[in-house]
């Protein structure tokens, strides 16, 4: 039979962190199967090993390479050392090899078109580096990898609150440097595209935080603001972008103010996680957008501290395979909009009144 299921390639991550615990408990679930084809890049080994320790139920294949995978089932492709040893929360280099060869394993079939999204568990940062990767993060490697020249926008996001990042992994002291008006418009763009073509928001709304506090007191507490940021937002703004700010962060993120956005752009890493995670950790998805490559993980790390316990929630997880699904939904039904001759009609309901418009591409945005 035909698997016509979309096809979700999973790299194990860390394998002394909680990456397999909510991998496995994910698919305990009969229904996620019926959502998908998953398969893990890993170790049938390891995967067996987790899965005993944690008394867990969940069954799987062994297969040479996704092509193999049946639909119904969760398959296991190994591309792991046979001999490299679980031990949970444990920092270890061979454990950050293990890491690097599931998802180099998985690119390399997403490329051969075996996999049509993938979701990546926790890996530890510091003991994956290598000559083959010398990255920050899953972000910046797959972003060279797989992005045909594009960049990529992080972007955290549970149901409807999504965060964006204007600067991503570096040290606090390079931040307010590194942010000019056209890298805040460059993410802009990502982030406006991200919301029409992934999520299908036709009209999305952006809200942009300041760098300062109090949005730098019309500069008493720095110049970013009036210009940098302000003068970037007019711009896209006038192009027709409906990007708003910037909005001090802690008051915007301390009211019910972004509960009227489709996506938030911070200027940095803490400014949007902190409160995202405070707000949504337990569900909160990793989204890469900008790409051509769909990549989701959970919001969360390796956990060490309660790795092999069996106390680790799968939800982060399970969202990010449901947040995955999605995506691919969404821009398979973009492309065939686009393909159609005639151009994709739609409802805007931002107010009262119903009207209708047409779709139409808008190259600049």
């Amino acid at each position: 039979m035909e698997d016509n299921k979309i096809r979700v390639g999973i790299t194990q991550g860390d394998i002394n962190g909680v990456g397999y615990e909510v991998i496995l408990k994910t698919f305990v679930d009969p229904v996620m199967l019926e959502l998908c084809t998953p398969i893990i890049y890993g170790s049938p080994k390891v995967a067996a090993y987790h899965r005993k320790s944690l008394d867990l139920p969940t069954n799987f294949s062994i297969v040479n390479s996704a092509s193999e995978a049946v639909p119904n089932r969760l398959s296991v492709v190994n591309c792991t050392d046979d001999e490299v040893k679980v031990e949970f929360s444990k920092p270890d280099v061979e454990a950050g090899k293990a890491a690097l060869g599931a998802l180099e394993k998985a690119i390399e079939e997403y490329k051969e078109g075996m996999i049509d999204v993938i979701v990546t568990a926790p890996i530890n940062k510091h003991t994956i580096q290598s000559e083959e990767f010398a990255f920050p993060g899953h972000t910046e490697y797959i972003e060279q990898k797989l992005g045909d020249g594009e960049k990529a926008l992080m972007i955290l996001m549970k149901d409807d609150f999504r965060v964006a990042l204007v600067t991503g992994h570096i040290p606090v002291k390079e931040i307010a440097g590194s942010i000019t008006k056209e890298l805040i418009q460059e993410k802009l763009k990502i982030f406006n595209r991200s919301l029409k073509q992934d999520f299908a928001i036709s009209a999305p709304r952006i809200a942009v935080l300041s760098l300062n506090p109090h949005a730098g007191d019309g500069g008493l507490l720095g110049t970013e603001e009036q210009e940098i940021i302000i003068p970037a937002i007019n711009e896209m703004a006038a192009k027709g972008m409906l990007c708003y700010g910037p909005y001090p962060a802690d008051g915007f993120m301390g009211s019910d103010n972004f509960t009227h956005f489709d996506g938030i752009l911070a200027m940095y890493h803490d400014q949007g996680l902190a409160p995202f995670k405070a707000l949504a950790m337990d569900e909160g998805v990793n989204y890469t957008a900008g790409l051509p490559v769909i990549r989701t993980s959970p919001a969360h790390g390796t956990a060490y501290d309660i790795a092999g316990k069996g106390i680790a929630s799968e939800d982060s997880f399970r969202q990010a395979i449901y947040v995955a699904i999605d995506v691919f939904r969404n821009r398979q039904r973009e492309k065939e909009a686009h393909a159609n001759p005639l151009r994709k009609q739609y409802y805007e309901k931002r107010d009262d009144s119903d009207k209708l418009k047409l779709d139409s591409v808008e190259e600049d945005l």
